[in-house]
This record gives structure tokens, sequence and C-alpha cells, in this order.
């Protein structure tokens, strides 16, 4: 198994011991700053009822992402870490 099979397994399993869903759940990244790659994350959320925050690095170089919204299961939750993890550049924290 990969280290990302292997994180998103230990995330799963954390998030069926400890939250009862649906839920309201918070994503963080950082992403170069520029409106293409904050687009690209906007539309993986898109129609979802996401709120989306950012704030710029002190540099301008990067910007913090904070994404809240409402998530029906632990696979629905992975299945959008993998999906913004194909964005070029973010780095999920």
């Amino acid at each position: 198994m990969s280290k990302e099979s292997d994180f998103y397994e230990k995330l799963k399993k954390s998030l069926i011991e400890t939250t009862e869903f649906p839920t309201k759940y918070m994503y963080k990244f950082i992403i170069p700053s520029g409106d293409e790659k904050f687009k690209q994350i906007e539309n993986i959320f898109d129609n979802m009822g996401a709120v989306i925050n950012s704030k710029p690095s002190k540099t301008g170089k990067y910007t913090s992402l904070t994404i809240l919204v409402k998530m029906k299961s632990p696979d629905d939750i992975i299945n959008k870490y993998q999906e913004v993890s194909k964005v070029e550049g973010v780095i999920s924290l």
C-alpha cells in the first residue's frame, strides 16, 4: 500500500469512529496564488453549498483556503481530497 492510500485508510477509520454523518467538514489547503488554481478548487466544491475563505500569504506567493461544506460520508470527504490532489501545486493540511 502506498503512503497516500494508508493516509486515506487512517482518515476514513478516524472519521467513522469520531464523526456522525452528515456533518460539516473543514478542508484546508495551500495553493500557489492566482485565479486558475482557486477556480479549479472552487469548481470541485461547486453546487455543494461550500463556504470558501481565502487568505494570501505575507509575500503573496501562496493563498490558504478554508472550505466548510456539509458532507454525507467519510468516502465523500476522501473523494474530495483525491479530486483536489489532482490540482497541481496544492498542499492539503
